[in-house]
């Protein structure tokens, strides 16, 4: 079987389950749509088994597990992740979001600085876990890993 076009290993559209959302603040609401925005102006996203796409991803939870549903051209699966391993990090990801963005308004340049590579590192952490998870499902970029944590963490704002 030949090897398929990584031009269209990519993600065309995401969208959130509305069912898995709750009212946001202004702030986060952009951070949804930054995301999503960045998420699909360069990502690689391949589902294991696919000829090639491009891919609609629908992203939410189902009693706190992860549904990624995957359509593209001659291919639609649900993807299925515990979010049990994520916990610990997205906990910590949302304290020190927290006290990044109280830090912007108060803080020393360096003390942002140090808590903008902390909040870099847990994210960093995250993507990683989250490509180890989609293994032998899904092979992502580190940078669309990183995006589609950030929309992890959309869907638990939710709380």
């Amino acid at each position: 079987m030949a090897e398929p076009d990584r031009t269209l290993q990519r993600l065309q559209t995401v969208e959130l389950d509305p069912e898995s959302l709750a009212a946001v603040s202004r702030d986060q609401e952009q951070e949804r749509k930054i995301a999503i925005f960045d998420l699909l102006e360069q990502n690689y996203f391949a589902p294991e088994g696919a000829a090639g796409g491009p891919y609609d991803l629908n992203m939410g939870l189902i009693e706190n597990r992860l549904v990624l549903d995957v359509t593209g051209p001659d291919y639609q699966r649900r993807h299925i992740l515990s979010l049990s391993p994520f916990r610990g990090l997205i906990r910590d990801y949302f304290m020190i979001c927290e006290s990044y963005y109280q830090a912007i308004r108060q803080a020393t340049p360096s003390q942002i600085e140090a808590l903008d590579m902390g909040r870099r590192g847990l994210h960093n952490e995250a993507s990683e876990l989250l490509q180890r998870r989609l293994a032998g499902k899904v092979e992502t970029d580190m940078d669309t890993a990183r995006r589609l944590f950030t929309l992890i963490t959309a869907l638990h704002w939710k709380g």
